[in-house]
């Protein structure tokens, strides 16, 4: 493994959250460009030390987000789902694997046989709900002040085509 791919595969690994290819390279710095992260996450995917989903927000739009599978030697890591917040983005990991009887069940009554699953939430976090309560949190997940008309609803006096 290259050194930058083994220094990319220490930051997932270290994170401890769910990673966009643009997260990483920040992270990389000026050690390589964007094309090589994308490559090494490729081949990461690929060689088993990833795992990865699509998530769509309002706020960043449709991203692909990475998490380490396997460490550097290549040992697996624990099996992980994870809760999106809408509202700050950050992810918390889901500390039990919930799915297992689904996965039997399914397993069971179809014939099939799962080899892999991928489960995220996505809703508000405790912090954010009480924003959102509070009115300072706007609809999109960008905190707002209180006493400020949201300019949406100043702007879209008229009728709406």
């Amino acid at each position: 493994m290259t050194s930058i791919r083994k220094q990319a595969l220490d930051i997932l690994v270290a994170s401890g959250k769910p990673l966009s290819a643009a997260a990483l390279f920040e992270r990389l710095g000026t050690q390589c460009d964007q094309a090589t992260v994308y490559r090494t996450l490729h081949y990461f995917e690929a060689q088993g030390y990833t795992e990865s989903f699509v998530l769509h927000c309002d706020e960043h739009g449709t991203e692909r987000y990475y998490t380490a599978a396997k460490d550097a030697t290549g040992l697996p890591l624990p099996h992980r789902h994870w809760f999106h917040c809408e509202g700050c983005h950050q992810f918390t990991q889901i500390t039990t694997c919930g799915i297992a009887n689904v996965v039997e069940t399914f397993e069971s009554q179809s014939g099939a046989r799962v080899t892999n699953h991928i489960l995220y939430l996505m809703g508000l976090c405790r912090e954010c709900q009480k924003k959102e309560r509070t009115g300072t949190l706007s609809n999109r997940g960008a905190l707002k002040s209180p006493n400020v008309p949201d300019l949406e609803q100043q702007v879209h006096k008229g009728p709406v085509f």
